[in-house]
């Protein structure tokens, strides 16, 4: 498995676990035992998924001890500010049964469709999740959707940048200027859905790549975010597909073929606008 560096000296795997939608507890535990045996190390979750104690309980059904894994949790939209983000991180860290986070990351910025003072909320939020990283309760802190303007307002005020900006990224939407930017901050992008809603994965020049390189037309979609330095967080419960998406480094895309992905068009993905969005914003 490769790893890629944070700016805190910290590494994080290419390749996690998505758990987004996996509410059943028999179903987790399958998942996280399969993911397990089959060599992953990183559990990404989120107190809005509702699963936070079927992992917990999976990973100690399992056997598998804490420094064995690393842990991503996201703090909700309900617990946006400086007290509110520590109370809701330690409500997740006692759901989950374990005294630090990995990784934790603020889920949404607040949509400026719902809030003029969005840029003080996320400003407040933000301070907070540098508390939790002060006080031991996060090993490194990040966003999720957070574009280019909101990073660059977090700039006024942080005392430190997100390690991590997690997104929706995946061929049809490479989100390229986004990614350029977070590098040049020192933020390591993770793609959340990296194989968009599915639809990529019919695209016929994925297709082509995939039957030259004797590849799933979703490894090539994960191996053209890895070639970018880009973790993926890809879900699934099949266990067939848990190896199939660990399957990718054994093959690298040319240029040219890196090019034709990045030329697809919009083919469909999850596509929620965290500026636009009034529902949980």
């Amino acid at each position: 498995m490769e790893h890629f560096l944070l700016r805190n000296e910290m590494t994080i795997p290419a390749i996690g676990i998505g758990t987004w939608q996996i509410t059943d507890r028999d179903i987790m535990s399958n998942v996280v035992s399969d993911a397990y045996d089959i060599g992953y190390r990183l559990i990404d979750t989120a107190a809005a998924y509702s699963n936070e104690i079927a992992i917990s309980k999976a990973i100690a059904s399992k056997g598998i001890s804490r420094n064995e894994i690393l842990l991503s949790d996201k703090v909700w939209n309900t617990s946006r500010g400086y007290e509110a983000v520590q109370d809701a991180c330690k409500k997740s860290l006692k759901k989950l049964k374990t005294e630090y986070f990995d990784f934790y990351l603020i889920h949404w910025p607040a949509s400026m469709k719902l809030y003029p003072d969005w840029k003080d909320i996320n400003a407040e939020t933000w301070r907070g999740m540098e508390r939790l990283y002060q006080d031991g309760y996060v090993k490194a802190i990040g966003v999720c959707n957070f574009r280019e303007h909101h990073l660059r307002e977090l700039q006024k005020t942080a005392t430190i940048m997100p390690f991590i900006n997690q997104f929706e990224m995946h061929p049809g939407m490479s989100q390229k200027a986004l990614i350029e930017y977070c590098k040049e901050l020192g933020i390591v992008v993770e793609a959340s859905s990296p194989l968009g809603n599915g639809q990529i994965l019919k695209n016929k020049s994925i297709l082509a790549i995939a039957r030259k390189k004797n590849k799933t037309s979703a490894q090539i979609c994960l191996r053209w975010a890895l070639q970018q330095e880009i973790v993926v967080i890809p879900k699934t419960v099949n266990a067939n597909r848990l190896r199939q998406n660990i399957d990718v480094f054994d093959f690298e895309l040319t240029d040219d073929e890196m090019k034709s992905i990045d030329d697809i068009p919009y083919c469909g993905g999850i596509g929620i606008d965290p500026d636009e969005v009034t529902q949980f914003g």
